[in-house]
């Protein structure tokens, strides 16, 4: 399960570097060049800032200027990446510390939480990434497709689909470290429970040595006194 846990590390890794870059991306959406009115510029946004390039390759970028005046859907995309950036930041270091070719961690059994730990961790990196594309994503179809909207519209851009393949590396990655652990947990309480059970029995059986038992339910034959004998004596003498 070594192999396992190395190929789902490397995946939940990929998963969180594509998870920074659509992070930091300034394209969650453009303005089409094609239906654009002027051909040879077009406008991109992101989580943080808004740009404008054009056909000779100048880009020009200005932040957002306060947070309080953002869309709700922008914020909570924020919210949802940093805490897929964490969340898989953490499952990294658990992963190192629970896989089976390290030498840290402690026992087996130890090391096999930390490693379902960092499981969990991956997959909810994942889920929240893929929530903050996909809620990004609708907004973006949403005014897209509708009459009504008289304003700019934009199309999906790249960072979106660089967080959906970051957001399946990281549910993958995780879905693997708790499978390639769920043997060994099994295996490893089992085991636990059939020392106890036999450390149990050998216990019972060296408290009591051989043949003691049976010294203890048989009783002594009864002893005579030398007054008892003496007694007996005299009657036999007697008679």
């Amino acid at each position: 399960m070594s192999g396992v846990q190395i190929v789902a590390l490397l995946g939940g890794l990929a998963g969180l570097g594509a998870t920074i870059g659509a992070t930091v991306s300034n394209e969650w959406r453009a303005t089409s060049r094609a239906s654009s009115v002027i051909t040879a510029t077009w406008v991109l946004q992101g989580l943080w800032n808004n740009c404008a390039g054009n056909a000779i390759g100048a880009l020009h970028c200005r932040p957002h200027h306060t947070i309080l005046k953002l869309e709700g859907y922008i914020q909570a995309c924020r919210g949802l990446m940093i805490a897929a950036i964490c969340l898989g930041f953490f499952g990294a270091i658990f992963a190192l510390v629970g896989m089976k070719c390290t030498k840290i961690g402690g026992t087996d059994v130890n090391k096999a939480r930390i490693a379902c730990f960092a499981g969990v961790n991956f997959i909810l990196s994942g889920l929240c990434s893929l929530s903050a594309c996909s809620l990004y994503a609708h907004q973006i179809t949403t005014e897209f497709f509708d009459p009504m909207f008289i304003a700019q519209k934009y199309e999906l851009g790249a960072a979106l689909f660089i967080g959906w393949g970051g957001s399946i590396l990281c549910i993958l990655g995780g879905g693997l470290f708790c499978f390639s652990i769920a043997g060994s947990c099994t295996k490893s309480h089992s085991q636990a429970g059939y020392i106890y059970k036999g450390a149990t029995s050998h216990s019972h059986i060296s408290s009591y040595p051989r043949g003691q038992a049976k010294s203890v339910n048989q009783r002594p034959p009864p002893e005579y006194s030398s007054s008892s004998r003496m007694q007996h004596f005299d009657k036999n003498v007697y008679v």
